[in-house]
């Protein structure tokens, strides 16, 4: 198993509606790619009225993700509304190997 890591900051006042807008874009697309196995949502409060944003992705291996993402895969997908949220996407997308996934 492979998880796709990726983080973007925002304005605080943009920080849910962004969130909703990511179901609608990041999550629909990459849950209607084959070997896609789940997700995960993450946000915290940093530097003062800003949010980050994580998104980790589970995917069965890197073929996979080529599907979802194109040939190069540590770029990030971006969406074209992603700037009505003052998106301040990494562009850099990060990759690992899952050696353990046990939920309690």
């Amino acid at each position: 198993m492979i998880a796709r890591e990726w983080k973007a900051t925002c304005p605080k006042a943009h920080e849910q509606g962004f969130i909703a807008y990511l179901y609608q874009t990041g999550i629909k697309e990459t849950s209607a790619t084959p070997g896609f196995l789940g997700a995960q949502i993450f946000n915290r409060d940093v530097a003062g009225e800003e949010a980050e944003i994580t998104l980790i992705t589970y995917w069965q291996d890197l073929e996979c993700i080529k599907a979802f993402a194109g040939e190069d895969i540590g770029v990030a997908k971006l969406y074209p509304e992603d700037a009505q949220y003052q998106l301040k996407p990494d562009r850099h997308v990060n990759h690992y190997h899952v050696h353990e996934n046990m939920w309690v």
